[in-house]
């Protein structure tokens, strides 16, 4: 087989890899957050950043994949803003094990739901990728949020960045961490309604239902999809561009709590509101809906990247 057509089909399996619904930004915006990140950071930082992502098991794929004639520093950075999307890739990965409760979506019934020991553990941790705060429309009780989540994994993560831990778990680490800062600055993955016809909360706005034309199925998708759903770099850069200049003060703000705790907010104050009424619906997205979500989906990823640069130039050792 020629080397062009190894690298189509490792173009074709990374899309595919990268092109699942359901997953916070989608690659676009995962992309988006690391490209800001990448510009932020020190030389040392990045040397050190690029170096680390070079132990990671999908490091040749993605580097095949990569258009010829790439310059080596743009490469660098294009792997690293493809390795913000290789937590989402290990979903549709058939040597990992989806553990746990609700389709992997409940830390409880995984075997080991807290591990933290590098590429050979092959549980996809599907709840990593979102902390479930839950709030009430009517009186029902809120659920205990599910641990452990993507607050608490940043913590571990960026404490392992900042040790005397080894590079290949460091790595691991890293590349979780490129994806959930991400995460966690998109609303419904902050956040959980509940009500009492769902007691337990609407998954993240999962089971809330659209029906409009050029809409996602499910609230959460819609918000997935927001800023773009495609799966090239380059597409992720020209759109990065685009962002508005964050708030120094907001971007500067380096608590995990504080990310998900704004996260949230925004949750009550920007997605659960007109259309999106009590119930699962379905509901009709407004013009006016849409074009505020995407508003502050922009804010959210410029702040994302921008906290997620400054994370990795205060801790990576």
């Amino acid at each position: 087989m020629t080397r062009k057509l190894v690298v189509l089909g490792l173009s074709i399996l990374l899309c595919v890899g990268l092109a699942a619904s359901g997953y916070a930004w989608d690659n676009e915006g995962h992309m988006i957050v690391a490209y800001v990140a990448y510009k932020k950071l020190t030389p040392t930082a990045r040397d050190r950043a690029n170096a680390l992502l070079k132990l990671n098991p999908k490091y040749n794929d993605w580097l095949a994949t990569l258009p010829a004639g790439t310059s080596s520093a743009d490469k660098d950075m294009m792997i690293f803003m493809i390795a913000a999307t290789w937590p989402d890739q290990i979903k549709k990965d058939s040597t990992y094990t989806m553990d746990g409760s609700d389709n992997g979506n409940r830390p409880d019934g995984s075997p080991d739901p807290t591990r933290n020991t590098g590429y050979d553990d092959k549980l996809m941790h599907k709840y990593w990728h979102f902390v479930d705060t839950p709030f009430a429309s009517d009186a029902t009780p809120l659920p205990a949020i599910p641990t452990p989540n993507a607050q608490d994994r940043i913590a571990l993560f960026r404490g392992v960045l900042a040790s005397n831990a080894g590079d290949p778990l460091k790595s691991y680490d890293l590349a979780w961490l490129l994806h959930l800062v991400g995460d966690i600055h998109q609303p419904l993955h902050g956040s959980t309604r509940v009500d009492a016809s769902n007691p337990g909360g609407d998954a993240g706005g999962n089971l809330v239902k659209l029906s409009c034309s050029g809409c996602p199925t499910e609230l959460h998708a819609f918000w997935d999809d927001v800023l773009g759903t495609s799966n090239k770099p380059k597409s992720a850069v020209s759109a990065a561009k685009k962002l508005p200049k964050p708030d120094p003060a907001l971007a500067a703000k380096s608590g995990e709590a504080d990310w998900a705790a704004e996260s949230f907010q925004d949750a009550r104050q920007d997605v659960y509101i007109s259309p999106i009424g009590t119930g699962l619906g379905p509901f009709q997205l407004t013009s006016s809906y849409k074009k505020a979500a995407k508003k502050v989906a922009q804010q959210r990823v410029a702040l994302a990247g921008a906290r997620l640069g400054n994370l990795i130039n205060t801790e990576l050792k």
